[in-house]
């Protein structure tokens, strides 16, 4: 299912609990909660209420601070651990630090270059030769974008990472990234396994 974004005020959008595209309902107040109409425009503290799991997420004027995974979609299951932990700990400072999360995102796409079975010491190294092994063209410009973003949130450039929107791109192009690599090469490993063996054999002898 695609994940819609999480933005205050909004109807619905894929909950940052649950991660299920669902209604939200929402309350507002000002800090010291008293003498102040719930629902003023002017007040700080903005809470939702997912229909779906009844959580609630908190929200200081148009950033979430609770919970922690900010509104960064849920990573890909098959991400290598070593890189899941880096994407869920950039996930849960993306509201709060956009420029930090990239940094972290591009580490984490670096590692996943070393599991796919390169050196992991320079990621534009990495990407070029996995590129003359047959890496699909969509995924080479995932693993770009992930590159040049996270590399300009450490050294001066012309990418605002401190723009939330952009970095949220990321965690969605690093789980394209983990779809293409590992998912779906598991997935049809799988089903081929699971040929009749004469009819594997007749596939290897054609292919000899």
């Amino acid at each position: 299912m695609k994940h819609i974004q999480p933005k205050v005020f909004e109807n619905s959008f894929t909950c940052p609990h649950c991660g299920v595209l669902s209604k939200q309902r929402w309350s507002r107040t000002s800090w010291d909660l008293e003498g102040v109409y719930p629902m003023a425009e002017q007040n700080q503290l903005r809470v939702g209420h997912c229909d779906h799991c009844n959580e609630n997420s908190v929200w200081i004027m148009n950033k979430m601070y609770y919970p922690e995974n900010g509104s960064a979609p849920f990573p890909n299951p098959d991400l290598p651990e070593r890189v899941k932990k880096l994407y869920v700990e950039a996930a849960s400072i993306s509201s709060k630090s956009p420029r930090g999360a990239a940094a972290l995102l591009r580490l984490g796409v670096q590692i996943l270059c070393a599991e796919l079975g390169e050196e992991g010491k320079n990621i534009n190294t990495d990407i070029k030769e996995l590129v003359k092994k047959g890496l699909p063209q969509i995924v080479q410009k995932s693993l770009d974008v992930v590159r040049v973003t996270g590399n300009d949130a450490v050294h001066p450039g012309q990418i605002d990472t401190d723009d939330i929107d952009v970095v949220n791109q990321l965690f969605k192009l690093t789980n394209v990234i983990a779809e293409y690599m590992i998912s779906l090469p598991n997935e049809v490993s799988g089903i081929y396994d699971a040929l009749p063996s004469e009819k594997k054999k007749g596939i290897e002898d054609r292919d000899k």
